[in-house]
């Protein structure tokens, strides 16, 4: 049976959120404080970049299941459930930044103090276990005047949304994850996710908010696994890919291939601030964590192998195909190639970026904000056209795999040094071409 439900944040995960739940049948009003993703929802344009969304939010607006409001109250007023997406980035010290989360559900609650009819609300975005219980639930209770689990529901539904694959991941989930303090809260939420293949498991709120965060904090240590073991292995003169296609074809011992293949850095809005906060936390319970503590200092040491590796051709003139933190998507938040990027202008480098997927003139949000406020100097490096990039550098960087091969190939010329930071599959790498190197192989 379809629903009425409102989606507070329309960054990715609110977006996808909003456009696959009204894909299903449900009725979906998506709510921001940003009158220009409100207005390209209400086009039937998705604000954000990811394969697929395009064709969801056109179909559902021309359906009239999905529009967009930046009134909080009319999204509560109108509708059975209220999901929250909004981000949870990093403070100075590691810990998740908790104001969106306050100010969404301040207006949540002041919202359901008018409103007589139970209501749920679904939290997604990304804490430490015991947020929902210690900090949003109170808060809840303290602008509506009602009670959690009488007047409303609260049920804590991590995501599992990688960039790039968004679409494909919410519609096909392996896990469906849903917490609550009361496994009564959960009917609502469960007949809502009645359509979900893959296993649904009903937990506790700490629970579910720790099977994020260790998710995350895996993923993260995966990819520097791969990352050092690929450098290791390069170092002593032996075949990275074929040492990793045998590694990970033992998925009894040695699991999911996921995150395994050697390459760039982790970036993104996700792991890096999930591993911060877990470290955080541990230094608050007096807690040594050596493993998850070293991971990021790996990912940086990386992205300086990345730097060392560049510098020593001794030219000047850098081009980099790349600049979000993967390929697919237009999110530059801890793009290790970023960082790559100001360590080279540091040094005196001369820097031109191309990147199929990021474009000023498309770019909304907190995305166009990144590059104003914290980039400035390299959204000026931009070039629209990858010909522009290659025909100037003496180093090309290849950091994204958004790229025609055969094109970039026809336009190298012999003199020009190719550095592959993202470690293309043999088959996809540029043969003949000399020199050519990866960071791991």
């Amino acid at each position: 049976m379809p629903q009425s439900i409102g989606v507070f944040g329309l960054g990715y995960v609110g977006s996808v959120t909003a456009a696959c739940l009204a894909s299903v049948g449900n009725h979906i009003i998506g709510v921001d404080v940003n009158p220009d993703k409100v207005a390209s929802l209400n086009a039937g344009r998705a604000p954000v970049m990811e394969a697929g969304i395009e064709s969801l939010a056109a179909e559902a607006n021309k359906e009239c299941r999905l529009h967009a409001t930046v009134d909080p109250h009319a999204a509560v007023r109108d509708t059975d459930f209220s999901f929250i997406c909004v981000g949870t980035p990093s403070l100075s010290n590691g810990e998740h930044d908790l104001r969106q989360v306050e100010h969404v559900i301040s207006e949540i609650g002041g919202a359901l103090r008018n409103k007589n009819k139970f209501h749920t609300i679904v939290f997604r975005s990304t804490v430490m276990p015991g947020t929902t219980e210690s900090f949003v639930i109170p808060k809840l209770e303290e602008k509506s005047g009602k009670r959690s689990g009488i007047d409303f529901g609260v049920c804590y539904n991590p995501e599992f949304l990688r960039e790039g694959s968004a679409v494909a991941d919410f519609l096909e989930p392996t896990i469906t994850v849903l917490g609550a303090a009361d496994p009564g809260q959960l009917k609502a939420v469960r007949a809502l996710y009645s359509w979900v293949p893959g296993r649904v498991f009903e937990t506790s709120l700490s629970t579910a908010e720790a099977v994020k965060s260790i998710c995350n904090v895996f993923h993260a240590l995966k990819v520097v696994f791969a990352n050092e073991v690929g450098t290791l292995c390069k170092s002593m003169g032996i075949d990275t890919e074929a040492v990793f296609d045998i590694f990970k074809a033992d998925t009894r011992l040695n699991a999911s291939a996921a995150y395994l293949t050697p390459g760039f850095a982790f970036g993104g809005s996700c792991l890096p601030k999930d591993l911060r906060a877990m470290t955080q936390r541990a230094r608050q319970l007096d807690l040594r964590l050596p493993v998850v503590e070293s991971v990021m200092a790996s990912n940086n040491d990386h992205i300086e192998r990345a730097v060392d590796g560049i510098l020593r051709t001794g030219r000047k003139k850098i081009g980099v195909l790349g600049l979000s933190f993967k390929s697919g998507t237009d999110d530059l938040r801890e793009s290790p190639t970023v960082q790559l990027i100001k360590r080279l202008l540091g040094e005196g480098c001369e820097v031109k970026v191309w990147d199929r997927d990021v474009s000023l003139g498309r770019l909304i949000g907190s995305n166009r904000q990144f590059i104003e406020q914290v980039i400035p100097h390299i959204g000026k490096l931009l070039t629209p056209e990858i010909a522009d990039v290659i025909r100037w550098a003496e180093v090309v960087v290849v950091a994204s795999r958004a790229f025609d091969k055969n094109a970039l190939v026809s336009q190298l010329r012999p003199e020009q040094q190719v550095i592959d930071l993202i470690n293309l599959e043999s088959k996809h790498r540029i043969s003949g071409h000399k020199p050519y190197e990866g960071i791991c192989w």
